[in-house]
């Protein structure tokens, strides 16, 4: 599990500089920060949306999958729905909140939960938790850990001190698959794998969104989206 301990290590030690840098900024500089944050995500999941939904035949760039995106999300979303994902996730940031002693930051539930969701979503999570725990190779989960740092950094210096606090999602779920590796790595095929980034790419791009605009969209409610990609990838 050192890739997950890396990781994790990674967004503790990105929450604390950005929660002393955050209270060098005035609140519409915070508020600016956060803006651009989001703008990036936005460019972020495009990139990653078009990779798994344009190919190049013939000299000519085809796009494809539509269907999937369709069908992954509406089922995906419809299940969230119904779960109440996003209540689950705004009810552990509420108790985590008051447990951390941060009762008085209005901002603490939204600011977990988002970039909970920022750093969790995507392929690079599940399939360098596999690495892991199959080979002890966690040369991705190193990778990851890089880029999780810049991201809760600067959403922690924008936000509040909440963000730090998705190294407990993320340690669940990369120590969870590395502990498990060997039974949820014959179900990650390359289709499933490719499948999962596309749809966790949109999510992302939600989450930009949510990032930019205010909460418009309950993504946690549409995690269920990325199971419903997986099984797609065996059923195309």
């Amino acid at each position: 599990m050192l890739g997950t301990i890396i990781n994790s290590v990674a967004i503790i030690i990105a929450g604390l500089l950005g929660n002393v840098t955050g209270k060098l900024f005035k609140r519409e500089q915070q508020d600016a920060l956060c803006k651009v944050c989001g703008v990036s995500t936005l460019f972020i999941a495009i990139s990653g949306a078009m990779e798994g939904m344009l190919t190049i035949e013939n000299n000519t760039i085809v796009g494809g999958r539509s269907m999937l995106v369709v069908i992954s999300l509406a089922i995906g979303t419809m299940v969230g729905e119904l779960v109440g994902i996003e209540a689950g996730f705004e009810r552990f940031g509420e108790w985590l909140k008051e447990k951390s002693g941060n009762g008085k930051d209005t901002e603490f539930v939204n600011a977990f939960v988002t970039a909970s969701l920022t750093v969790c979503i995507g392929a690079m999570a599940i399939v360098g938790a596999i690495q892991d725990g199959i080979g002890g190779d966690y040369s991705t989960l190193a990778v990851k850990a890089v880029l999780d740092f810049i991201v809760i950094a600067i959403m922690t210096a924008s936000m509040g001190k909440g963000c730090a606090f998705s190294v407990i999602p993320v340690f669940i779920l990369e120590g969870t698959v590395t502990l498990l590796a060997k039974l949820v790595s014959p179900i990650m095929t390359e289709a499933a794998v490719s499948y999962l980034s596309l749809i966790g790419s949109v999510l992302i791009f939600c989450v930009g969104i949510n990032l930019v605009w205010g909460k418009k969209i309950r993504v946690a409610n549409m995690l269920p989206a990325l199971v419903v990609a997986v099984i797609a990838a065996y059923i195309r």
